[in-house]
């Protein structure tokens, strides 16, 4: 990770949660500024850049789900931790489909949530010394239409920079390490969050669905990264469109 200090944006409408996660940050050197509710989250974004975002999912006003619509809908990929209460999953998994980072469930400790931040940085995090020489000297993946810029962390179709969130490409970067090789979903969330991560398996469901509807012609009808059912899945850069999916 870079050695730039860490700066978190805590949005949560509990203030003893606040105060507590800010002493905490503070007494590890960590700077977290807060903000009560996310109605004014863009205004305040538009003067403070942090490097990454805590927000709530229940919360008066403007709920965490819609703020985090709404910065991608601008396309704003600044990193973004949901926090949740709710033992429901599916609030997890719409937190993800749009563009969410990583989720923690209410209660936690301070340490944990510290990790998450930490691992989340780490993957968006440009690699520096030997790591990025060896990336600037690695060749872009090219299949079909698409070009995987590996120095630039972006991908390509044609000429055309697709946007995608750091959790987006990091799983394709995954994929495109092991092509043809069929990975098991908790495999991937091993090699994407961690051997102790809570993220479950059916939570690369959502990624993989979200880079189906770049690559493929046909989502409900991948190609490119194809479903080896009751496994998991296989990256195919090469997909013959002629050939019947697994």
């Amino acid at each position: 990770m870079s050695d730039t200090p860490i700066q978190v944006l805590l949005v949560d409408d509990d203030a003893d949660l606040r105060d507590l996660l800010r002493t905490f940050f503070q007494q590890r050197g960590i700077e977290m500024s807060v903000l009560h509710d996310a109605n004014h989250l863009a205004r305040r974004l538009e003067r403070e850049r942090p490097s990454i975002i805590v927000l709530d999912l229940m919360m008066p006003g403007v709920d965490g789900l819609s703020a985090l619509r709404q910065l991608r809908a601008h396309g704003d990929t600044i990193p973004v931790i949901m926090l949740t209460a709710r033992a429901d999953g599916v609030d997890r998994i719409v937190g993800l489909e749009l563009g969410a980072d990583d989720y923690l469930g209410k209660p936690f400790m301070p340490q944990e949530l510290l990790a998450r931040i930490h691992a989340v940085l780490r993957r968006h995090a440009q690699p520096s010394g030997s790591a990025a020489t060896t990336l600037e000297r690695r060749e872009a993946l090219r299949f079909g239409r698409f070009r995987l810029d590996f120095a630039r962390r972006t991908l390509f179709r044609d000429d055309e920079a697709l946007k995608l969130t750091g959790g987006e490409y990091a799983l394709l970067e995954v994929l495109a390490a092991h092509p043809m090789e069929t990975l098991s979903r908790s495999k991937l969330v091993d090699l994407l969050h961690g051997p102790h991560s809570e993220v479950t398996e059916r939570g690369i469901d959502v990624p993989v669905w979200r880079l189906r509807r770049l690559l493929e012609d046909d989502p409900a009808n991948p190609r490119r990264i194809q479903t080896i059912r009751g496994i998991g899945y296989m990256f195919v850069p090469d997909a013959n469109d002629d050939e019947e999916s697994l």
